[in-house]
């Protein structure tokens, strides 16, 4: 694959991992954790870890199937289509993973917060999948990055290696 689609991929699957440590929606309606904050975001960061792998996975399978190289770029068509089809719906699930864990009462506005607001650039790249293609500062997750990164979700946006 070119390296021009593996940077492509591999910035799609930082975005998509600092959304999924940090997603979820429904603000107020999730139950309270037993968790520590300092486990809440050991757990959110292990799930991150975990869908950033399998992102890149699934891209490299994708890259695979498609047959792109140095030869065959992806066009922008192509690039929306991965979108769709791997780092929406990971991002969904991992999502509902971190919903799971409950919001712990230390931090727990800030939690919310990190939350409401992945859920919402969620939104915006499932309405429109071309935002997504976007520099992370310019994205619709620029504000969940910096929320993730503030509450403690530091594997949220690392590139799996």
């Amino acid at each position: 694959m070119s390296k021009r689609f593996m940077a492509l991929l591999a910035a799609l699957a930082v975005l998509a991992t600092l959304v999924a440590g940090c997603g979820g929606g429904g603000g107020g309606t999730e139950s309270a954790s037993s968790l520590s904050k300092a486990e809440f975001v050991k757990q959110g960061n292990a799930i991150c870890a975990k869908g950033s792998k399998e992102i890149g996975e699934a891209f490299e399978k994708y890259g695979k199937e498609h047959d792109f190289s140095n030869s065959k770029q992806p066009s922008k068509a192509e690039q929306e289509e991965a979108i769709e089809a791997i780092v929406i719906p990971r991002i969904r699930k991992e999502i509902e993973g971190i919903r799971a864990l409950g919001i712990p009462a230390e931090g727990g506005a800030e939690a919310e917060a990190v939350l409401d607001a992945a859920e919402e650039a969620l939104e915006k790249g499932e309405e429109d999948p071309s935002l997504m293609l976007k520099e992370e500062s310019a994205g619709p997750f620029a504000k969940v990055n910096k929320l993730s990164r503030e509450f403690g979700l530091t594997k949220c946006g690392e590139e799996e290696g």
